[in-house]
């Protein structure tokens, strides 16, 4: 999650059994980010815990190619790529056991990330926060699952145990859950951040091309915030000085999905899984008087 997800909140994560990640650009240096991914490997080595690390392919990132050096240094179990071909960090992850996942919104874009070499597709649907997609997950999991068999990922308003019950159902083998740990005691969220984000509902989610000229779904009210109008777009795509330029507009507004609602308040990673877990265990049981909506 851009600007909330940290070396804290992925071994937090990886520590409850869940796979944590967090974008590349988080980190505002590259030594920042070679420091975030030591401090991770230190945390979790010895342990069977898995971890992930996103990171852009779009032609315009240009911190490609040194983020790409540290992923080979520091060989994240999964890689996660985003806005491009994952074709480069198949390159770099294969050769050391790495797996590749691409995040693609269109079946379009799960063939070529398939033929780019992609261990997984991550198929982000309506209602995902941040960079969004804009097909329903009832048709777009039925689609690929009409030529890709392997792990499959589906993301996009998944903030509840019976949203991942759905997702199984439907054929994912995994889902994403980003929106829900925005709030997360171990997130970089700011306290207005989280406090905007408890008391939004689906209602003040705007998607537009105004930040990044990407669709993606922002906070109504710091859109707002941030003087941007939700009706226009930004110029082109543009991913250069993703986090280093800070009159970048994305730096001002904060992004969230259509399962907002599901954020009730700040809690510690281990009492949100858990709290899922317990609602997941209780719904697969479906002849247990105890087991009511």
């Amino acid at each position: 999650m851009f600007l909330v997800s940290g070396p804290d909140l992925v071994i937090a994560a990886a520590q409850t059994g869940i796979i944590g990640s967090f974008p590349a650009p988080n980190a505002r240096t590259i030594e920042t980010l070679d420091r975030w991914l030591a401090d991770i490997h230190a945390a979790l080595e010895g342990t069977d815990h898995l971890w992930a690390l996103n990171f852009v392919t779009h032609r315009s990132y240009d911190r490609l190619g040194p983020e790409l050096d540290l992923v080979s240094r520091h060989r994240p179990p999964i890689v996660i790529t985003a806005l491009g071909s994952p074709a480069p960090a198949v390159r770099v992850a294969r050769p050391y056991g790495g797996l590749v996942f691409a995040d693609v919104s269109t079946p379009v874009q799960g063939r070529k990330a398939i033929d780019a070499g992609a261990d997984g597709l991550v198929l982000v649907c309506a209602g995902a926060g941040g960079h969004t997609g804009g097909i329903s997950p009832f048709a777009f999991v039925a689609e690929v699952r009409r030529f890709w068999s392997g792990p499959l990922v589906l993301a996009g308003a998944v903030g509840e145990a019976r949203a991942i019950l759905a997702a199984q159902t439907l054929g994912a083998d995994l889902v994403y859950m980003g929106t829900r740990f925005i709030a997360a005691a171990e997130s970089m969220a700011s306290e207005t951040y989280r406090a905007m984000l408890v008391r939004a509902n689906a209602a003040d989610i705007v998607q537009t091309r105004a930040v990044t000229g990407v669709p993606g779904n922002f906070l109504r009210e710091s859109l707002s915030a941030a003087g941007l109008d939700a009706a226009s777009a930004a110029p082109g795509i543009d991913f250069a000085g993703l986090i280093t330029d800070g009159t970048k507009a994305w730096k001002h507004v904060w992004s969230a999905g259509q399962g907002v609602g599901s954020v009730t308040g700040a809690a510690p990673i281990a009492t949100i899984v858990s709290d899922i877990e317990a609602e997941y265990t209780r719904l697969r049981r479906p002849n247990d008087a105890r087991n009511v909506p």
